[in-house]
C-alpha cells in the first residue's frame, strides 16, 4: 500500500529533504530544476500507485481510467474546500463560517500534475499516441473539476486570453523617427 506521505507530497507539490551526507561517495548529477524534480517525484509516485493496485498494473498497460482513479485518489490529500450543492455556503466566494464540505485537490494543482506526468510519460519512452495523460477523458475530467469548483465558490472561471503582439503600422513607427537638422 502506498504511504500517505507519498500521496501528500504529490498532492502538495512539496519537496523531500535529502539526508545530509547521502550519496557523498558518488559524484552527483547536475541539480535538477524545481519543475524537473517535481516531475520526477510525480512520475515515481504514479508508478508506485500502479504497483500498489490489486493486481499491479504495468506502465505499458496503463490507460486513462488508471489516471482518473489516481486523480480521485489524490483528492483525499486536498486542501481546497469545495462546497456541495446542499451546503448553505455553496456559491459564496468567502463563506462566513465553517462547514463540513470535503477538502479536494484544487483544479490548478491537478492540471499542473497532468502536464508534468504527460511530459514524463514521453520522456520515459512512451509514445505520444498512447499517452494516457493526453486522453480526451482526462481533459473532460479536468474541465468538470474546474467548473464544479468555480460554481462551488461562486466565481466563474475566465480563461486568460493570450496576448497578441500588435502589428506595427507605418503610422506607429513614424513618431519614433529621429529628425536630423
Amino acid at each position: 500500500m502506498m504511504s500517505i506521505n507519498k500521496g501528500k507530497e504529490i498532492a502538495e507539490g512539496s519537496s523531500r529533504p535529502t539526508p545530509a551526507g547521502a550519496g557523498a561517495d558518488q559524484q552527483s548529477p547536475p541539480a535538477l530544476s524545481r519543475y524537473e524534480s517535481q516531475k520526477r517525484r510525480d512520475w515515481n509516485t504514479f508508478g508506485q500507485y500502479l504497483k500498489n493496485q490489486r493486481p499491479p498494473v504495468a506502465l505499458s498497460q496503463c490507460n486513462a481510467n488508471h489516471v482518473l482513479d489516481f486523480l480521485r485518489y489524490l483528492d483525499q490529500f486536498g486542501k481546497t474546500k469545495v462546497h456541495l450543492q446542499g451546503c448553505m455556503f455553496f456559491g459564496q466566494p468567502e463563506p462566513p463560517g465553517p462547514c463540513t464540505c470535503p477538502l479536494r485537490q484544487a483544479w490548478g494543482s491537478l492540471d499542473a500534475l497532468i502536464g508534468r506526468l504527460r511530459a514524463a510519460y514521453e520522456e520515459n519512452g512512451g509514445l505520444p499516441e498512447t499517452n494516457p495523460f493526453a486522453s480526451g477523458s482526462i481533459r473532460v475530467y479536468l474541465r468538470e473539476v474546474r467548473d464544479s469548483q468555480a460554481k462551488a465558490r461562486g466565481i466563474p472561471y475566465k480563461k486568460k486570453k493570450k496576448k497578441k503582439s500588435p502589428l506595427k503600422s507605418n503610422e506607429d513607427t513614424s513618431s519614433f523617427t529621429v529628425q536630423q537638422s
